[in-house]
């Protein structure tokens, strides 16, 4: 599975004009299955992202996980988006290659597995709606940008 992680202020999805998931402080995860991906891979992405410290401490280091936000007084929360386009391929020209990413039915149910077991481990986890066009608003914060790849 490949993911890239926004450490954010805030951001939302809107679908049809609508906001559809929202989030204050927290993470971005824009979240991609690839051929061959499990819930094995998906439980170990989900794993790292709720212990990667890259949050700040009081003496401003890069010491918390989004987990530990609520320890803080705050709730970091998670807003997961589904982007298949991470597992783009160019390498064979201009036009992107999307032959790695997972086929539709797998990489929903995938992503749907990633969702629930989110929610049963965190407190605050928004979504976009999978395969759904889309407009992703974010203020990252620091700018923190992560990609993570776990291979099956």
């Amino acid at each position: 599975m490949i993911a890239v992680l926004q450490r954010v202020s805030q951001a939302h999805v809107v679908i049809d004009g609508q906001v559809h998931g929202q989030i204050g402080a927290g993470l971005l995860l824009l979240l991609c299955a690839e051929q061959g991906d499990t819930e094995v891979q998906a439980d170990r992405l989900l794993a790292k992202v709720l212990k990667l410290r890259i949050f700040s401490d009081a003496a401003g280091k890069m010491n918390l996980s989004v987990q530990d936000l609520d320890g803080q007084g705050t709730s970091g929360g998670l807003l997961i988006v589904s982007q298949f386009t991470l597992a783009a391929d160019v390498s064979g020209g201009n036009r992107p290659s999307f032959t790695q990413a997972a086929r539709p039915e797998d990489g929903r149910r995938l992503y749907d597995y990633f969702v629930a077991q989110a929610r049963a481990a965190h407190p605050v986890v928004k979504t976009g709606v999978f395969a759904a066009d889309m407009q992703v608003h974010l203020v990252n914060d620091g700018p923190v940008t992560i990609p993570l790849r776990i291979a099956p």
